[in-house]
């Protein structure tokens, strides 16, 4: 793989991972206990004391909930595509071990399964 497209993954994967720790931030806070630093806790919030705020502060937890889900995943997909690229691995399919296209990439810079292997692997029974 060309060293200018491994530095404009890298530099576009550095930048993923600010907007989604930013993301994060906004609602949820950092655990301080886990063991590598990467849990986040969605965040309530208290807008008010009646039934309707009461009401809506738990749908938007749950909300909240879903989304840091969706966020965390995306971190860790993301740092693990960084931490492949420091060990030289980066762009090599999971499954086959074969190269990953650069189109797949550009697309998708933190995939980790060549286009073929991630068809075969979601398809449905």
């Amino acid at each position: 793989m060309k060293k200018t497209f491994l530095k404009k993954m890298t530099d576009r994967l550095h930048a993923e991972r600010e907007k989604v720790i930013s993301e994060l931030g906004k609602i949820s806070k950092k655990d301080a206990s886990s063991k590598d630093g990467s849990d986040w806790n969605a965040t309530y919030s208290d807008v008010g004391s009646d039934t309707e705020d009461d009401a809506y502060e738990v749908d938007r937890f749950g909300t909240n909930l879903s989304i840091v889900s969706e966020l965390e995943k995306s971190l860790r997909d993301v740092e693990k595509a960084i931490a492949s690229i420091e060990k030289g691995e980066y762009g090599i399919c999971k499954y086959c071990k074969e190269e990953i296209q650069e189109a797949r990439l550009e697309a998708r810079p933190d995939s980790s399964s060549c286009i073929k292997c991630k068809k075969t692997f979601t398809q449905e029974a």
